[in-house]
């Protein structure tokens, strides 16, 4: 099939984008653009799969592109966002713009191309801190920070054209996901990219919260599942390990992956603002097993192993021991 990925230079994205080629779908992707030219991750794809890959720059804020993108397709994959959630705190119009006007986009050219699904990535944020556990698809939505609002704000609007116009939308909800390629912001890449350049001590920030995660090729995989299970038009659908760990012991966990002996370290400037912080996510992947077939493969660690080993020779890439919001 003709598939239409946004956000497929990033890091689910790039995943995705490449699961689907060795399935043997065509795939155009939508890749931020910049002044360089660049794919990002996308850049990488190896050779014997590119002629079933055509690179579309541009930016999902983009009413008129993203109509012209999605012509001819018979499924699309919405993963164009911005996630950074401290960024959100300083930029929260930006979030808005892309994550939620963004998505609007991208549901009206579905709409219009009468594509047979369109498959729209929500997130666990939106549930902010654990009511109960494990956490169903019918857990209360939180808005705990501008980032998660954003999210929020798209999954309504996807559920909307559902609603008002029979658009066969589905929404799927990962749970923390990591692994090859995650930019260094996020807890897990930071720990080891520090790790493995001999740090001796690693600067993190609240080490109580605790999170569910799941390895990227597993959510690769539900999302490739969600394309063809019959009978999701309409359903928000999350996935994990169903396991949660904290911040602290993921830690530890990143650095016995490397033989590291590094000591972690607490710093305030790394800390979400007051009731800001999600203290909890841990997921009841139930629906996920009953109406895609999903479960989870990767173990975290060895989702950490393999991470630190595509990390190794990339050091220099990673800027190790930087943090960006």
């Amino acid at each position: 099939m003709r598939t239409l990925v946004t956000g497929a230079g990033g890091f689910i994205g790039s995943h995705l984008t490449e699961a689907l080629l060795r399935a043997g779908h065509t795939v155009r992707a939508l890749v931020h653009y910049n002044s360089r030219g660049g794919w990002g991750h996308l850049a990488d794809t190896p050779a014997e799969l590119r002629a079933r890959l055509e690179v579309r720059l541009g930016d999902v804020t983009d009413a008129f592109l993203i109509r012209d993108l999605a012509v001819d397709c018979e499924v699309v994959y919405h993963l164009a966002a911005l996630i950074g959630i401290p960024y959100s705190y300083h930029a929260p119009a930006s979030y808005v713009a892309t994550n939620t006007v963004g998505t609007l986009n991208v549901l009206e050219a579905c709409r219009h191309a009468r594509v047979r699904r369109v498959i729209i990535t929500s997130t666990s944020e939106v549930y902010g801190t654990a009511r109960f556990t494990p956490m169903t698809e019918d857990h209360p939505l939180q808005a705990q920070s501008p980032y998660a609002a954003s999210k929020i704000a798209a999954d309504k609007i996807a559920e909307s054209y559902h609603c008002a116009f029979g658009l066969p939308v589905v929404i799927l909800r990962p749970f923390n996901t990591y692994g090859p390629r995650q930019s260094a912001r996020a807890v897990i890449p930071t720990v080891l990219t520090q790790a493995l350049a001999g740090a001796t001590e690693i600067s993190l920030g609240n080490l109580d919260p605790k999170r569910d995660l799941t390895f990227v090729e597993d959510t690769a995989r539900a999302f490739l599942l969600a394309a063809d299970a019959p009978g999701i038009e309409g359903h928000h659908i999350h996935f994990g390990q169903g396991a949660a760990v904290s911040i602290g012991e993921l830690a530890r966990r990143a650095l016995a992956a490397v033989g590291s002996q590094a000591r972690i370290a607490v710093a305030a400037e790394r800390q979400r603002p007051g009731t800001s912080e999600v203290e909890l996510l841990l997921c009841n992947a139930s629906k996920a097993k009953r109406l895609l077939g999903w479960e989870p493969r990767v173990g975290l660690d060895d989702g950490l192993r393999r991470t630190a080993d595509y990390l190794r020779p990339r050091l220099d890439q990673y800027h190790a021991g930087s943090y960006a919001i």
